[in-house]
């Protein structure tokens, strides 16, 4: 299982450092995957605690919600999203159906609903945690799963050179190798 620590978790989320901590430590509404040994150490995060964190900012900024009340639906997620692949969370939506009840559906345009809820769509997140843990996006063909999921591969770096006309043009910088 890939951890990141605060630093990275900190990115993810959009949360400031403070923040961060007094959610996962000093409140423990969303405990860290891998608690901090002390002082100055970091502590680690799996990708289903920075879903759930994105869940909980969303629920915060946008819904203004009051989390602490809903510490026991945070740790029923943190358990369901923990049962569940990351694959199988594409195409999904979070239905919050009051105090500790929800479920993951299949995301639709008019999602009939026999009783109020809040619909969380994950796939934004998920696109967020897909490039931040390098996990696999889904494939355009059902089925495939992508065999190389890293995202940080760049072009080789390109410099400004002066032609003869003395108008700027971008040339390739050579990659350099070493020789035994």
């Amino acid at each position: 299982m890939r951890f990141v620590t605060t630093p990275a978790a900190v990115q993810l989320t959009g949360l400031s450092t403070a923040t961060l901590r007094e959610w996962t430590s000093r409140r423990a509404l969303i405990p860290a995957d891998v608690l901090p040994k002390g002082k100055g150490s970091p502590a680690g995060f799996t990708w289903h605690t920075i879903l759930l964190l994105r869940v909980a900012v969303l629920l915060r900024d946008r819904f203004h919600f009051e989390l602490q009340p809903h510490q026991a639906l945070f740790a029923s997620l943190k358990a369901g999203f923990r049962r569940t692949s990351f694959i199988a969370l594409w195409g999904k939506s979070l239905v919050l159906r009051g105090d500790s009840a929800w479920s993951i559906v299949e995301e639709a345009d008019g999602l009939p609903l026999a009783e109020d809820a809040v619909i969380i769509r994950l796939e934004p997140h998920l696109e967020v945690l897909s490039s931040g843990f390098s996990l696999p996006h889904p494939a355009k063909s059902p089925g495939q799963l992508e065999l190389f999921p890293a995202r940080s591969i760049d072009a080789p770096a390109k410099s400004k050179a002066v032609g003869a006309a003395g108008q700027p043009r971008e040339t390739a910088t050579p990659v350099r190798r070493r020789s035994a």
